[in-house]
């Protein structure tokens, strides 16, 4: 297994991950000539971001070209969020969502109002979602909210009348997190943007969990799906006979990609490109680990120039080993959510025009 330093990509003025891959921003925006697809990005104003489903290639493109441009250079004097306000909600335990998206707001001027712990509010009395997204109508102008129950978007939905986007429901979806992972690959290799992707270029993805209880690798093979040609291989490698579940059967079904699922990962790990990891499915009111037999460490049959994914946190699935080695992308994937959320925020609030010199379609 190679185990090489990380590249040497050049640093820009924003902070960046300290051990494994470094990813310039500057690459993917020279792949696309330095264009901005607005047009794509203007179809989000004003909607809520619900569900992965709701993009297609061309907006994920888009959503991680303009995170490229606020990464790459500093847009903070535009104050593009100037006046409005973000609501987070986090009726369930987070760090780096809650945090990212908080950070993302504050540093382009815009203000929160954080609700850190569902026990702190009026939840806590037996109030009911539905009256909480009454309030926060005349609260704030966008809501981003993590809740452990699956339906709680339709819940709150009954009465919010502002853009509300899903930071986790439950096994349901984590569609933000899709985006920073892929913003991570596209990053990684900016060919994988085209639709016709050069053949040598195009990834395995191997992708370690149950996506019918996971709710990041669901909304992570959801919008694989959307890359069907960049992506020329998708191996699903879980304890579970049918680990896809309900909401991904049909995409599967109706998928050109190849997919296969097996259980051994020492059997496919050597042609993997990409090996996604998580390690905690949410079963109800619940989390269950990875079993021991999927960890990967310094001595895993990694296939070399091959790069490891995690939405974190992580336990011992992956070991800090693998931390110093040219397979961590994951600290990379990490350091890039705070620019996803501003691009995806900017284009909701419908803010792209306060960006100087974004330029583009």
């Amino acid at each position: 297994m190679n185990t090489s330093n990380h590249d040497a990509s050049p640093l820009t003025s924003a902070a960046t991950n300290s051990k494994g891959r470094r990813l310039c921003p500057i690459a993917l925006l020279d792949y696309c000539d330095g264009q901005i697809d607005r047009e794509a990005l203007q179809t989000l104003a004003g909607q809520s971001i619900l569900h992965p489903r709701q993009f297609n290639r061309r907006t994920v493109v888009a959503i991680a070209q303009l995170a490229a441009l606020l990464e790459s250079r500093n847009v903070e004097m535009d104050k593009p969020l100037d006046g409005k306000i973000a609501i987070t909600a986090f009726f369930e335990a987070s760090t780096r969502t809650r945090l990212s998206f908080e950070s993302a707001v504050l540093r382009l001027d815009g203000k929160v109002l954080s609700v850190p712990d569902g026990q702190v509010t009026g939840i806590a009395k037996g109030e009911s979602l539905a009256d909480i997204g009454e309030m926060f109508n005349t609260y704030g102008d966008v809501v981003i909210m993590r809740h452990p129950d699956t339906n709680c978007l339709d819940e709150i939905g009954k009465n919010l009348q502002r853009p509300l986007i899903n930071a986790g429901n439950g096994s349901g979806h984590h569609p933000t997190q899709a985006l920073i992972d892929w913003y991570a690959l596209l990053k990684w290799r900016p060919e994988l943007c085209r639709a016709d992707c050069p053949p040598e270029k195009r990834v395995h993805l191997g992708i370690i969990g149950t996506p019918g209880s996971m709710r990041a690798v669901k909304s992570f093979v959801r919008l694989a799906l959307m890359f069907s040609g960049a992506v020329k291989k998708i191996t699903l490698i879980s304890e579970l006979a049918d680990p896809v579940g309900l909401d991904l059967t049909e995409p599967i079904e109706e998928s050109p990609i190849e997919i296969e699922i097996i259980n051994d990962v020492q059997e496919v790990l050597p042609e993997l490109d990409v090996v996604y990891v998580n390690s905690i499915a949410f079963l109800g009111d619940s989390y269950r680990k990875l079993d021991a037999r999927y960890k990967l460490d310094a001595s895993s049959d990694l296939k070399s120039g091959a790069v490891i994914l995690h939405p974190l946190a992580r336990n011992d699935e992956v070991s800090e080993n693998l931390d110093e080695t040219e397979h961590n992308l994951y600290f990379a994937q990490a350091a890039g959510a705070v620019f996803v959320r501003q691009s995806l925020l900017t284009s909701v609030l419908d803010r792209l025009d306060r960006i100087s010199g974004l330029g583009g379609s």
